[in-house]
C-alpha cells in the first residue's frame, strides 16, 4: 500500500520512494512518474522539490552522505580514546554506505554510470565534510599524547583516501561482498591506519600545526 504524502517531511517521502525504486528498477528504467506514483503525489510536486531525475538520484546520495556525517559527528564526540574513536570512525564511514545500497544488487553499476559525472563534482565535497570530523579527533588525540600527529589535516585527508577503496560507490555490486566481509576488511585497514597515529613511548610527541 502505497504512502499519502500529506505530512511536512514530503522530501524525504520523495526520496525514500527513490531509494526503493533505484534498488528495485536501476536509474535508466525509474522515471519521476514512478516516483510520484510510489509517494501518492502528482509529478509536478515532484519538480517543485528537485528539478530533473538526476538531481533526484543526487539528493538520495547526499542524503545518504549527511547521515554518514551525523553519526561520524556522534563518534567524534563519544566518551573514548582518540584512536578508538578514529577506529570506530573510519569503519562506520564505509559500512554505512554499504548498507545504504545492500539492496541494489546489479543496479548499482546501473545507477553509478549514469550521475558519474555530477556525482564525482560532489566528492569532494562529502569527504572535506568527513575530514573536519577526522582532523577534529586527530588534534585531541595529538594534544592528549595519543596520536602523534604533526599535520592534523593532511592525515585526515590520507584516512578518507585509504579507506574510498571500499566504498560502494567506488566499487561495482560484484565488488562489494558480504557485510562482514566489507567489516573486516574495513577494520584491518583502521587498524594499520591506526597504528601508524599511535605515539611511541621512546619519543616525544609531535605537536600539531
Amino acid at each position: 500500500m502505497r504512502k499519502k504524502a500529506k505530512r511536512e517531511d514530503i522530501r524525504d517521502l520523495i526520496l525514500d520512494a527513490v531509494n526503493k525504486l533505484l534498488a528495485k528498477f536501476g536509474y535508466k528504467k525509474m522515471t519521476v512518474e514512478d516516483v510520484a506514483r510510489e509517494v501518492g503525489i502528482g509529478k509536478g510536486t515532484i519538480y517543485l522539490h528537485f528539478p530533473s531525475k538526476q538531481e533526484l538520484a543526487l539528493a538520495h546520495i547526499d542524503r545518504v552522505v549527511d547521515r554518514v556525517l551525523v553519526d561520524l559527528r556522534e563518534k567524534a564526540g563519544a566518551p573514548a580514546p582518540a584512536d578508538t574513536r578514529i577506529r570506530r570512525m573510519l569503519v562506520s564511514r564505509v559500512l554505512m554506505r554499504f548498507d545504504s545500497v545492500v539492496d541494489y544488487s546489479h543496479n548499482l553499476s546501473d545507477l553509478l554510470s549514469s550521475v558519474r559525472a555530477a556525482l564525482l563534482a560532489r566528492r569532494k565535497a562529502y569527504f572535506e565534510k568527513e575530514a573536519a570530523l577526522f582532523e577534529g579527533v586527530l588534534r585531541e588525540g595529538a594534544r592528549d599524547g595519543v596520536l602523534d600527529c604533526i599535520d592534523p589535516r593532511t592525515a585526515s585527508f590520507v584516512l578518507i583516501e585509504a579507506t574510498n577503496s571500499l566504498l560502494p560507490f567506488t566499487l561495482s555490486a560484484q565488488e562489494l561482498g558480504r557485510r562482514e566481509e566489507v567489516e573486516a576488511q574495513a577494520g584491518r585497514v583502521a587498524d594499520l591506519l591506526v597504528k601508524g597515529l599511535l605515539a611511541c613511548p621512546s619519543r616525544p610527541v609531535s605537536w600539531t600545526r
